[in-house]
C-alpha cells in the first residue's frame, strides 16, 4: 500500500480527487462550504465531550 494517509487516517488521494471533482464540476465554491461544515461538526463534538459542555448547555 504505497498510498499515504494523514494522521487521522483519511486517504489523501480521496480528498485531492473530491477536490479535482469539485474544479471539474464547476462547483468549486462548495469546498469552502464544506470545510466550515466540517470544522463546526468537530467543534460540537469536542463541546459534548467535554467539561465546557455545562457551561453551554446553561447559556441556551
Amino acid at each position: 500500500m504505497s498510498e499515504r494517509r494523514s494522521e487521522l487516517g483519511v486517504d489523501v488521494a480521496t480528498i485531492r480527487d473530491l477536490l479535482a471533482f469539485f474544479w471539474q464540476a464547476k462547483t468549486w465554491w462548495l469546498t469552502p462550504i464544506i470545510v466550515v461544515l466540517l470544522l463546526l461538526s468537530f467543534v460540537l463534538v469536542f463541546l459534548q465531550s467535554s467539561p465546557v459542555a455545562l457551561f453551554i448547555y446553561t447559556l441556551f
